[in-house]
């Protein structure tokens, strides 16, 4: 079995493991400290909203050895905009200009025509109403809206809703944080950008229920025994997945990186860029904090409740009167042994009250 492979096998047998629950607070604050940065980046900088959302004129034009770069500087003179000029693989080029309506557009035509050396009938025109993209973003945050019900009425019934609460977080958690990465960046939103957004949903959430999973297996009949306390099943549920999630992102990954670093980067095929990066970023975000922000979320609200916090006094006074015996060689076994010194002095602490 491979190195990976074995520690996989002992992190889902709890012979090691990581205490992320007990680090939780760390985790917290690295997210709410990103989260502020995005915001500010939101606040600050906005977002690059594309042709489709602003409106204006995309012009194709026939094959030409103009450069990318002069013909931005030939479409600026002849609009008095900026534009976006991307070259497309048959040597023709693509040319965005936002906040052109028919007229100009028109005579914008003709002066590219003249710039770049072509006929005009060799330059096609489409003209882009902010109409469209106003529909398109409506309906995307319509779409996000009934998934984000839906994902809340299925883990309240399958699982509970302290679930639901915690998945919702962390998919709004991670929806910020890809957003606020296109505000940084200055990267153009386009329709390509929001099927991204929401294809990021998917694979968080994904991870999320993985470890829901196993968290609801492991705490069956939890009130029962007195050997492991609620957020000790939780952290055990984690690592049991910790390979797996890591696998599966990494595979992932793999590919939108080389759309985004490849084909967007070194191949200049800037359109990849719309979706590419946003995968990217929604990827990364959503196994984060499906292992280091839903769970932990998810011990925070259940550790509210009177029979979990009766367990927890149950456990740590037990483990406490095991260690007066000289039980603390098991219970290092059992914990780890980082969690036993501190979880033997807490039981102590609880039997003097």
């Amino acid at each position: 079995m491979s190195k990976l492979g074995d520690l996989g096998a002992k992190l889902y047998r709890g012979e090691v493991g990581y205490d992320f629950v007990g680090k939780r607070f760390v985790w917290y604050g690295v997210s709410i400290l990103i989260t502020i940065t995005a915001i500010v980046a939101l606040a600050v900088q906005g977002l690059n909203m594309g042709i489709e959302f602003k409106g204006g004129a995309v012009f194709t034009t026939g094959k030409t050895t103009v450069s990318d770069t002069k013909a931005r500087e030939l479409a600026k003179e002849a609009s008095g905009h900026e534009a976006i000029v991307q070259k497309l693989g048959n040597g023709t080029l693509r040319i965005q200009i936002a906040s052109l309506d028919t007229d100009s557009a028109a005579d914008v035509k003709k002066e590219l025509a003249t710039g770049l050396k072509m006929p005009e009938q060799d330059i096609n025109a489409d003209l882009v109403g902010p109409s469209w993209g106003e529909q398109i973003a409506n309906k995307a945050w319509t779409g996000l809206g009934v998934f984000m019900i839906l994902v809340v009425i299925y883990l309240a019934i399958a699982f509970e809703w302290r679930m639901a609460v915690a998945a919702l977080i962390a998919l709004v958690h991670d929806l910020t944080i890809t957003v606020g990465i296109y505000a940084l960046v200055g990267f153009e939103v386009t329709p390509g950008t929001v099927i991204g957004l929401l294809t990021i949903l998917g694979y968080s959430l994904y991870d999320t229920v993985v470890v829901f999973d196993g968290l609801k297996e492991g705490s069956k009949d939890i009130t029962k025994q007195t050997r492991y306390t609620y957020a000790e099943v939780a952290n055990r549920s984690i690592n049991g997945t910790l390979v797996r999630s890591i696998n599966t992102t990494v595979v992932a990954l793999l590919p939108v990186a080389g759309l985004l670093f490849i084909g967007g980067g070194f191949l200049g095929a800037g359109m990849l860029n719309d979706i590419s990066l946003s995968l990217f970023v929604g990827l990364a975000a959503g196994a984060y904090s499906s292992i280091f922000i839903a769970t932990p979320l998810v011990v925070d609200l259940k550790e509210r409740e009177p029979a979990i916090k009766a367990l927890r006094k149950r456990v740590l006074a037990k483990r406490a009167a095991g260690a007066s015996k000289g039980g603390s060689a098991e219970d290092e076994q059992a914990y780890g042994s980082d969690e036993a010194p501190q979880i033997v002095a807490q039981g102590r602490a609880e039997r003097r009250r």
